[in-house]
């Protein structure tokens, strides 16, 4: 098998979209048989197997780093020379229609380092089969237009492993000799194989139930190690929430008599959406107040609601094939976004999701690894589990929803899920399924889906007095990207409003919808030219380009109704001058200082609106406004607004400081707006250079009863070199050594931190006695979170490209996944003018010369050095 690797990794073949064909065989049923053991499970595999369509291909089955050690077809056990091994799939010739092929392998869970397939954490089994790694597990035609109906039978030693879960419903269960114990499940819905989920067991469970609205009961349960279990309530609550608002937003109830969630240790995902048996990365259903912070909690709630989503859009209806991803997941997306803005605040979730878009899909669009929502061709498709495929594919449901409207959007979901349910769908089958349901056009719009990179949108307004118009011209552009040199111009939603200076109101909120290169609109009644408020609520995720002045944007962040627009008019205000600062203007930072203060004292606002609005945009946004970036020269200017606003002030972050104390802990929309607004001021105050700010933050941290105000003054705190800086790591490490997650906050805050000697913090971290590469939540936490801190990777002469490349060559063979993923940030070397450039791309040669490189890694380096 080494050799296979060896091969691949040198040369690895491209899987392109218009090579699809149907699967030669399919495989109705399934039936596997476990004996589970840590260091040898023997997995038994009975497939009946029926030919598709009329051909004479032999039987293909998936496998990786597997070797058959029975093999019977119809009964009949086969000789040697009755099957082949083809680069590590098991082929079979078979004549006539229908057989049952019958297997034995044996695999080793503990030695499993890639964590896909079955393999063990911390005492238990488990599995994670998306994308493809159910061909780990035993020989299966592992894609996902391959639908079954499976049994499986588990049997393990019972003291170690008491609990038995897989898909679908319990059938039964007993005892056997030797301490040994046994259990059935089945699931009577059609499934892909990256659906497949078992685990084996000591946990606890935290148990529940939920009456659909046909009046069913669901057992519910939540199953992690018993300390943990009283950090589980939230996730029941977020669990109920999501079947209740399914079944009211979009008609669709749970169809299994039970639904259990088991939190993992050692997961490469966030969770993982197995039908009937959700398994998640523990930090996404862990919470208290002394443990996580409320950033953690809404991701709780956001996380288990999108898996849950996924019973209907993306299992009941699951995609034909890997480039159909956002099908799935873009849908499931939008569909947990708009769930969390139900429960909490609308207006400071789509703050949060265009911060996310921002950061991590409009880079990747705008670098070479940028590709379309319904990508053309891969080497490894774990490579496109990406901001493109998920945020950006909300971003054009959410389109779709803004043209159509709830009802006739609405309308168009049930039609697809009557249609398509229990089938392998395509992208193109959810918008036939939009347009015939919500009576539209959406030929041009299909563009979304086959173009890469941002659109930018430039919005030029004028007035004629003597007609009373305003003229609003838009023009789009989409940039070349990788393979895509010329792109046609897209349909998109544009939401505008023009606000009349004299009556600090506007006219109307209007879509317009922009399909050509260059529209003009007409709107009349403005006797002087009005203000533009332009893609309110974010309904295009664009670039917008305006001649809107400071005094325009000033005036919006006091008076635009929308509030994103109002946020992104406050933010656009502090760009212009810290872009401006860089480039070595003269910037008059006064309209910035006296919209801040203007956002704080408005009693209207509520604290969370005001945290985000007041916000300095984070260094690597800015960078973004900028053809090419200057880390050193961003950090300055951004430090010194910040000192700026500190110092000027000052009074108003004392006030606001001791105005959000609380005085018990709650997770209501105020509470948590109360301590985002708090730790800013904290972040102003400190800024400030106050004789006391150390102590300030210190006390906030000593005395906070939550982990959201005690984060984030050690955040504060860790920027710093003084005595209270060392005081509060210690404090915190000891205090939480033995809690793995809210040890991986200790390792982010430092990476993250703007100490001047943050680079060589983190490659002291790297040999701490409590990093380790087998963890990737920690591998995330300290090199993920340095990769992403812009001062602090791009520092002093390439050390910083040097210590992830080394992590990302020495984490390659353990884990190929998790070391691609720290890939990207190298790979923008073009945008860092030609010291770092060169610096970061003889890196990526580095990387690419390493022998044995999983084809993981390869494509990621290899598209970043094109």
């Amino acid at each position: 098998m080494a050799d296979i690797q060896s091969t691949a990794a040198a040369a690895p073949s491209v899987i392109h979209r218009s090579d699809y064909r149907p699967p030669a065989w399919l495989v109705p049923d399934v039936a596997l048989d476990f004996r589970l053991d840590a260091a040898a499970t023997q997995v038994r595999a009975k497939l009946s197997v029926v030919r598709n369509g009329a051909h004479s291909d032999p039987l293909r089955l998936d496998g990786d780093g597997l070797m058959p050690r029975m093999i019977r077809v119809d009964g009949v056990e086969l000789t040697a020379d009755q099957w082949s091994m083809e680069a590590g799939a098991l082929v079979i010739a078979l004549p006539g229609a229908a057989h049952e092929v019958e297997t034995l392998v044996e695999l080793s869970p503990t030695t499993n380092t890639q964590l896909m397939g079955l393999y063990a954490s911390g005492g238990l089994l488990c599995t994670q089969c998306e994308a493809q790694g159910f061909r780990r597990i035993t020989f299966f035609p592992d894609r996902p237009d391959v639908l079954s109906r499976y049994s499986v039978r588990m049997e393990a030693d019972k003291a170690l492993y008491p609990v038995l879960l897989a898909n679908g419903d319990p059938v039964g269960s007993g005892d056997l000799e030797g301490g040994r114990h046994w259990a059935q499940w089945n699931d009577p819905f059609l499934k892909p194989c990256y659906l497949f989920a078992l685990v084996a067991a000591d946990l606890a469970c935290n148990a529940d139930s939920f009456t659909t609205m046909s009046g069913r009961e669901v057992s519910l349960g939540i199953w992690v190690r018993q300390a943990d279990l009283p950090r589980t309530t939230h996730a029941m609550k977020a669990l109920k929430d999501s079947m209740a608002w399914d079944e009211r937003v979009y008609g669709r109830e749970y169809d299994l008599a039970v639904f259990n969630i088991v939190a993992v240790a050692d997961f490469n995902f966030g969770a993982m959406e197995n039908k009937g048996l959700n398994i998640f990365n523990s930090r996404y259903i862990l919470a208290d107040p002394e443990t996580a912070t409320d950033i953690d909690f809404d991701g709780v709630e956001g996380v288990v609601a999108h898996e849950y989503f996924h019973n209907w859009s993306g299992n009941r209806v699951t995609c034909r094939d890997w480039f159909q991803l956002s099908l799935k997941e873009g849908f499931t997306v939008f569909r947990d976004q708009t769930f969390s803005a139900d429960m909490g605040s609308p207006a400071v979730k789509r703050i949060d999701d265009v911060r996310i878009l921002r950061a991590a899909q409009f880079q990747e669009d705008s670098g070479p690894l940028a590709h379309p929502i319904r990508p053309e061709s891969y080497m490894e498709i774990s490579n496109f589990y990406t901001a493109t495929i998920y945020n950006k594919g909300a971003e054009i449901i959410r389109m779709m929803h803004t043209m159509l409207g709830p009802e006739r959007f609405r309308a168009g979901t049930d039609l697809y899920f009557d249609r398509h349910d229990g089938q392998a769908a395509t992208c193109e089958d959810f918008v036939k399924a939009m347009e015939d349901g919500g009576q539209i056009d959406l030929t041009q719009f299909r563009l979304w889906y086959e173009q890469a990179g941002t659109p930018r949108v430039r919005a030029l307004l004028s007035h004629d007095p003597v007609s009373r118009e305003a003229l609003l011209t838009l023009s789009q552009t989409v940039p070349p990207t990788p393979g895509q040199p010329v792109k046609k111009p897209m349909a998109m939603p544009i939401r505008v409003a023009l606000f009349d200076r004299a009556t600090d109101a506007h006219h109307g909120d209007e879509t317009l919808m922009l399909t050509q290169a260059e529209q003009t609109f007409r709107f009349p009644g403005f006797a002087a030219q009005p203000v533009l408020s332009i893609n309110r609520g974010f309904s295009a995720p664009v670039v917008i380009e305006s001649d809107r002045s400071q005094q325009d944007l000033a005036f919006l962040s006091a008076h635009d109704d929308d509030p994103f627009a109002r946020y992104e008019a406050m933010q656009q205000l502090m760009v212009n001058v810290l872009v401006g600062t860089v480039a070595g203007q003269a910037m008059d930072d006064a309209p910035v200082i006296a919209a801040i203060r203007d956002t704080v004292a408005d009693a209207a606002l509520d604290d969370a609106f005001i945290a985000e609005a007041i916000r300095l945009p984070s260094e690597s946004y800015i960078g973004d406004q900028m053809m090419m970036v200057d880390p050193d020269a961003i950090h300055i200017a951004r430090e010194r607004l910040q000192t700026k606003i500190g110092k000027t002030l000052e009074t108003v972050w004392r006030d606001l400081h001791a105005r959000t104390e609380a005085n018990g802990f709650s997770l209501s929309s105020a509470a948590k707006g109360a301590r985002k607004l708090r730790n800013t001021a904290l972040n102003y105050l400190t800024a400030s250079g106050a004789v006391d700010a150390d102590d300030v933050a210190f006390t906030q941290f000593d005395r906070a009863d939550n982990m959201t105000e005690r984060q984030g003054a050690l955040s504060v705190l860790a920027n710093g070199t003084g005595d209270r800086r060392e005081a509060a790591l210690d404090i915190f490490y000891n205090r939480y050594a033995d809690d793995p997650l809210v040890l991986d906050k200790w390792f982010q805050t430092q990476a993250l931190s703007f100490h001047l000697d943050t680079l060589a913090i983190v490659r002291e971290l790297g040999q701490h006695k409590d990093f380790t590469l087998g963890n990737p939540n920690r591998v995330r936490s300290l090199f993920g979170a340095f990769a992403a801190n812009q001062w602090g990777f791009h520092q002093g002469n390439g050390e910083g490209y040097r210590m992830v490349a080394d992590i990302i060559i020495a984490l390659d063979p353990l884990n190929p996944q998790t070391a691609a993923r720290l890939v990207p940030p190298l790979g923008r070397w073009r945008r860092f003018g030609a010291q770092r450039g060169q610096a970061m791309r003889a890196e990526l040669e580095r990387i690419l010369a390493t022998p044995g490189l999983s084809k993981d890694v390869i494509e990621q380096v290899t598209k970043s050095l094109d």
